[in-house]
């Protein structure tokens, strides 16, 4: 995962969905990690999902979020 970072973990794939879409609007590439594994263990909380942006995207990523409210 060289060059990535991770942007925020959540186990709600509304707001994981809903962050994928603003963030893609903007022109900022994202990846979504550990979403099967989380589901495979029964999205009870344990493994939450994380959501990635290449490292040159992520001050860009973080000011939308601020932005929006959603950090």
């Amino acid at each position: 995962m060289r060059g990535m970072r991770v942007l925020i973990t959540s186990n709600d794939a509304v707001r994981l969905s809903f962050l994928q879409a603003l963030l893609a609007d903007a022109g900022v590439e994202t990846l979504l990690l550990d979403a099967f594994t989380s589901a495979a263990e029964g999205s009870i909380g344990a493994i939450p999902r994380r959501l990635m942006v290449a490292e040159r995207d992520y001050t860009k990523a973080m000011h939308l979020l601020r932005d929006c409210g959603e950090c």
